[in-house]
């Protein structure tokens, strides 16, 4: 293939109700769209999932901007194509990190050589699921009763696992309480870096509620004091925002710093990296899950196709489009049932985009050719 015309655009969409972490909350959110279009006009989309601002890593939407119109699109526009892992493997080798940016536009790419090998994603990255277990995120609320509340309808509409933000002062207590209510659910908690080996002893309590796993408790790019503390916890930890690459993901194991890795395409700059951790974990069996980034539609169907590689065992966070968004800019939106994700057979994303919508949401946008 040969990319001929690229469009970015920013994206601004509200969500139903805000969603807070230990680094911020949320009641909207802003993020980057591109539309990447070859030569026989088949039209791919990415999307970045990096934030307005610098919480979860160093990469924002502006930043990406910057890097894809200066960097990445002059790297990639009018260069022949043969396969989607040419665009991390040799095209962008003389870009350093920025993988957020990177995804974005790798993940147009992948859906472009989908639809031109007549595949859906999840085919064409070697998925073999018809449908994917998920689970569900929920952010810091205001009062437990809230949270309580929330998780109950949530167990009722069948979803398999969820997932609590924690941060000192709400954490133990908060994990008491729900574990009380709902004494068979799957819950797993994300605690964003919040911690330090000082509050050891605090986090050893957190075996007492028989989690699924603790998400990176301590700081986001640690894998040494990791190993230190799963030495000392029965709960598996989980690392996110430490696992950038195949080869952070090789040292945290082979250092025993956690026992289950969390994927986020972004992360880790897009669906080939996400595929070789996959790979690796699955030979060390080293379970994986997808994790989310608040994601429009868009960002949902590449997860989607992600986690239906095998290794995905798992309830990954890829929710249905209406526990977030008031409206979503694909046709049909992204839809749970009973905690399961039927995974979409048609080529490419497996979804419609919403032009009218896309628009509607659009602040600013510039096309590159």
């Amino acid at each position: 293939m040969k990319i001929t015309d690229i469009t970015i655009r920013h994206l601004q969409m509200e969500l139903k109700s805000p969603f807070t972490t230990s680094f911020g909350t949320f009641k909207s959110r802003d993020f980057l769209l591109l539309e990447a279009v070859d030569e026989n006009g088949t039209i791919g989309w990415g999307e970045s999932v990096a934030f307005h601002s610098p919480w979860y890593n160093e990469e924002t939407l502006y930043t990406n901007w910057h890097i894809l119109e200066d960097f990445l699109i002059p790297l990639l526009i009018n260069k022949e194509i043969r396969h989607p892992d040419e665009v991390s493997e040799k095209i962008f080798t003389s870009i350093r990190k920025n993988n957020m940016a990177k995804s974005t536009i790798e993940g147009a790419i992948w859906d472009i050589y989908a639809q031109q090998t007549n595949q859906s994603l999840a085919d064409a990255l070697g998925g073999k699921k018809e449908q994917i277990e998920v689970g569900i995120s929920i952010g810091i609320q205001s009062k437990i009763d809230d949270l309580i509340t929330l998780v109950d309808g949530y167990v009722r509409e069948g979803y398999k696992r969820i997932k609590v933000k924690i941060k000192p002062g709400w954490d133990i207590e908060v994990l008491h309480e729900l574990r009380n209510r709902f004494p068979k659910i799957a819950i797993m908690a994300d605690a964003n870096s919040a911690y330090s080996l000082e509050d050891i002893d605090l986090l050893k309590q957190l075996d007492k509620f028989d989690l699924m796993m603790i998400e990176q408790p301590l700081a986001s790019d640690d894998i040494i004091d990791h190993a230190h503390l799963q030495n000392e916890l029965k709960t598996p930890i989980c690392l996110d925002e430490s696992i950038h690459s195949l080869e952070d993901a090789r040292k945290a194991v082979e250092l025993g710093s956690t026992k289950i890795i969390n994927i986020k395409i972004g992360r880790v700059g897009g669906l080939t990296e996400a595929k070789k951790i996959h790979d690796y974990c699955e030979k060390k069996g080293i379970p994986v899950w997808c994790g989310g980034m608040l994601e429009s539609g868009i960002g949902r169907a590449h997860n989607i196709a992600l986690t239906t590689l095998p290794n995905f065992t798992l309830p990954g966070d890829t929710a249905g489009s209406n526990h977030y968004w008031k409206r979503d800019i694909i046709v049909p939106e992204v839809v749970a049932s009973n905690g399961f994700i039927e995974v979409p057979k048609t080529v490419g994303i497996g979804f419609k985009v919403n032009q009218e919508v896309v628009e509607e949401f659009t602040i600013k946008k510039k096309h590159y050719r």
